[in-house]
């Protein structure tokens, strides 16, 4: 690169600026609107056609069909963004497995080819006779599936999201008082549509459902090949259930969506009949479980997600709306102390010093010598006394326990199915079972903490993480089938319990759709143990990479005020006076990114100086914190050697975007930054200001982008607001 008086004049091609055929969608009259940048037009509906035969449930953004004559069924799924079918073949609405004879749910029978389906075959469809049957459907609107009390800073969002809800009952006259109800719900302004079953007994004996199917679509194969093949492409849809456990991510944390072969698709072109093109919803073990006369039994919820593009930003910022949507506590994003310690000396100056600073929250952490667990009356006072003192100073109050990746003992550890013993299998290695009487009082132990101290805040570590457990003489399930299936219920059961109570959930597992507010960002812990300068540069590329599926409020970061795995006096930032530079790098960065940061120590600062710098830059943060917990376009990737930047967008805002840039490197570097702002509404000019400086007008090109010089001092940063 040529450099000019200190100047490097490459052009910053965003990689997030949509392609040109979808980059201006609303460039006519006639064209839709872009549901990403306005969602008012896409009113969720349900409508009756074909003579009350179909019904079908719209947003104008995608479109389920059922046919209920001569049975129910899923007879079409579009998207309507594209104009692309989704479904190649009708299948059962779901799948039952009652008492050990397997039963459909609805669907219907007869199709030619699984390929495809012509509208003229669907009238000579037949149903299933081994099938429950269509008796009845009702319509409304969406229902809260938790309670959800807010307490800390979040974006305002509706709870529940608004859209349109469908309740279908099946039967059979074998079977009198079994009731299924296949359950959908399709949500306003988002191409989303959730699903699930219910079984009800109103008959004179228990029935045991011993395995479910929710969901079964035989979705249009992504790519074709008549070749072995190891991996193979998927359709461009994303599917995520309530049933998830043992990750960080949608895709680790995924257990319940299975894309199978269709060996009755004998069109298809692989010769083995193997491309993975049936989707099924369904646990990986049992449930098992008996359903009692007069209760009612509730599978989980799958949400499906219809992609409209295969660029990688669209469909983050796709994936990052249903999370705003339907689990909005995972936009409480408060800023919080990592405390080391329960001194009652030192979690007072630390509480004073959080509200001085501006922070909002106190977490006692490993470490630190909190235990959840003791029922001692003496000792849960003295916790409350701390959270009461907390709590006058306008200060949250929580602290950490850790449930799984340990070992209780022989009695209580989840038992291996071949060997009859604990260990050997387990995720973590040994690891109690939920249904042991130890893992039932721990959770009566942890409610009642919560209840006696008003505690704010549960960091939940070693959430469970989906063992089963062949033991038979654990009171809380029966044997291996059931063990998993009971184990997820206590741990959602109990974190629905704490959303209802306001009660922030860190929790390093995927448990966001059952009521957890954040998880790691992304990041390995003995890096925080490396020299500051590095900490730097990798906690900026592990912010940038853990904004593409979650939000800036889904992620926390760390920063270790004082030493964490090792690394000794080069690793840590304490004395805090002393390293000023490196502290204010990691605020800068953290609340620039949006993502709250464990700051792990025993105080915020130590001089006046120090103050002074930690109530700068949360004073900033919150000044513009709307549009810092907006979407991340992501621009360039920290390398260390080049500028990196971000652009928080919202075109709901006043703020319609936020342009931070680093520079990482010993020089100042100056460049014409093509800034992509399509996603925040503005469509023709915007006006940019550097910091607090005077704004200038910029017209947008065609790709609606802006041309922007920016010179950033070595090792340094700016930032630009875009309105």
């Amino acid at each position: 690169m040529k450099k000019t008086a200190g100047w490097i004049i490459p052009f910053f091609l965003a990689t997030a600026a949509v392609s040109c055929s979808e980059s201006r969608p609303n460039a006519s009259d006639s064209a839709p609107a872009d549901w990403l940048i306005d969602p008012s037009p896409y009113a969720a509906m349900i409508e009756t056609r074909a003579d009350g035969r179909d019904l079908i449930l719209t947003n104008g953004l995608i479109e389920r069909r059922l046919r209920f004559s001569p049975d129910a069924a899923t007879v079409e799924y579009r998207n309507l963004r594209t104009g692309e079918g989704i479904l190649r073949a009708v299948r059962p609405e779901a799948v039952l497995e009652l008492d050990g004879k397997r039963y459909p749910v609805g669907g219907l029978l007869g199709q030619p080819d699984q390929a495809y389906l012509l509208e003229t075959w669907i009238a000579a469809l037949t149903p299933d006779p081994s099938a429950f049957h269509y008796r009845s459907h009702r319509t409304g609107e969406i229902e809260s599936r938790l309670p959800y009390v807010r307490k800390h800073w979040a974006e305002e969002r509706p709870w529940p999201p608004k859209g349109k809800a469908l309740a279908i009952d099946f039967g059979r006259d074998d079977l009198p008082g079994i009731l299924i109800t296949v359950h959908y719900e399709i949500y306003d302004g988002l191409p989303l549509l959730a699903k699930w079953v219910s079984l009800k007994n109103d008959g004179p004996r228990p029935v045991r459902l011993n395995a479910f199917v929710s969901e079964i679509l035989a979705v249009v194969e992504s790519g074709i090949t008549a070749d072995e093949r190891n991996s193979w492409a998927r359709p461009n849809l994303h599917i995520e259930s309530d049933y998830a456990y043992l990750g960080s991510s949608p895709k680790s944390a995924n257990r319940a969506a299975f894309w199978i072969a269709d060996p009755t698709f004998t069109t298809q072109v692989d010769y083995g009949l193997n491309t993975p093109c049936l989707l099924e919803c369904r646990p990986p073990i049992g449930p098992d479980v008996d359903i009692a006369p007069g209760s009612t039994f509730e599978t989980f919820r799958t949400w499906e997600l219809i992609y409209d593009s295969f660029d990688r930003e669209r469909k983050g910022l796709s994936l990052r709306r249903m999370y705003r949507t339907i689990a909005p506590w995972a936009t409480e994003n408060p800023i919080f102390l990592h405390l080391k310690s329960t001194d009652p000396a030192v979690v007072r100056e630390a509480v004073d010093q959080c509200a001085v600073a501006g922070f909002e929250m106190i977490i006692l952490s490993f470490g630190s010598g909190l235990d959840m667990e003791n029922t001692d009356p003496a000792y849960l006072d003295r916790m409350k006394a701390l959270a009461d003192y907390a709590h006058s100073r306008g200060i949250r109050l929580g602290g950490y326990s850790l449930l799984a990746s340990r070992s209780i003992g022989p009695v209580v550890d989840v038992i291996n199915p071949a060997t009859g013993k604990p260990g050997g299998f387990a995720a973590f290695g040994n690891s109690p079972c939920l249904g042991s009487r130890w893992g039932i009082a721990y959770f009566a132990k942890l409610r009642a903490f919560f209840e006696r101290t008003g505690f704010d805040i549960l960091e939940h570590d070693g959430s469970y993480p989906g063992d089963v457990c062949a033991s038979t003489a654990h009171p809380g399930h029966r044997g291996l089938e059931d063990s998993q299936w009971t184990q997820m219920r206590t741990i959602t059961d109990f974190y629905k319990w704490c959303r209802e109570r306001g009660i922030y959930l860190n929790v390093p597992d995927w448990y966001f759709l059952s009521g957890a507010t954040k998880t790691a960002v992304g990041y390995r812990e003995v890096n925080w143990s490396l020299p500051r300068d590095r900490q730097i540069i990798l906690g900026r590329q592990n912010l940038f990479d853990g904004t593409w599926e979650k939000t800036p409020s889904m992620g926390w970061t760390f920063v270790p005020l004082v030493q964490y795995h090792g690394g000794g006096e080069a690793a840590t930032l304490e004395p805090l006076s002393e390293h000023l530079d490196a502290y204010k790098a990691h605020l800068v960065q953290n609340f620039g990114y949006g993502v709250q940061a464990c700051y792990r120590g025993t105080r915020l600062f130590d001089t006046d100086e120090t103050k002074a710098l930690v109530v700068t830059w949360v004073d900033w943060y919150k000044k513009y914190r709307d549009i810092l917990n907006s979407d991340v376009i992501h621009l360039r990737r920290p390398d260390g050697r080049h500028l990196d930047a971000i652009l928080h967008v919202n075109p709901g805002l006043k703020e319609k975007g936020f342009l931070l840039v680093f520079n990482p490197t010993d020089a100042d570097i100056g460049e014409t930054l093509s800034v992509p702002l399509y996603y925040t509404g503005l469509a023709d000019s915007a006006h940019v200001r550097e910091g607090e400086g005077p704004s200038q007008a910029y017209r947008l090109d065609k790709e609606a982008k802006v041309l922007l010089p920016v010179r950033i001092p070595a090792r340094g940063f700016s930032w630009y607001v875009i309105k």
